[in-house]
């Protein structure tokens, strides 16, 4: 299940990245950075499955953080 999660996230992450550098429309970024987000939680919950409780950890936060970052962009997006 988390394999399929993880193909899911980066399909949709590279597909928003480029429509966005080929439009060079770049209002939907805060879309892309909440799914990077999500496939950081998927990476971050396969270490933990691996005892590796470090990188676990850490991918949990950039998970948070990103989530952070896109609620930010989301809310004070310029019209």
């Amino acid at each position: 299940m988390l394999k399929i999660l993880q193909i899911v996230f980066s399909i949709i992450v590279v597909s928003l990245s480029a429509y966005g550098l080929i439009t060079r429309d770049y209002q939907l970024n805060f879309l892309t950075t909440l799914f990077l987000g999500l496939f950081m939680l998927t990476l971050g919950i396969k270490e933990f499955q691996r005892e590796s409780k470090f990188y676990g950890w850490l991918l949990i936060g950039v998970f948070l953080f990103s989530v952070f970052v896109s609620i930010q962009g989301f809310l004070y997006r310029p019209s």
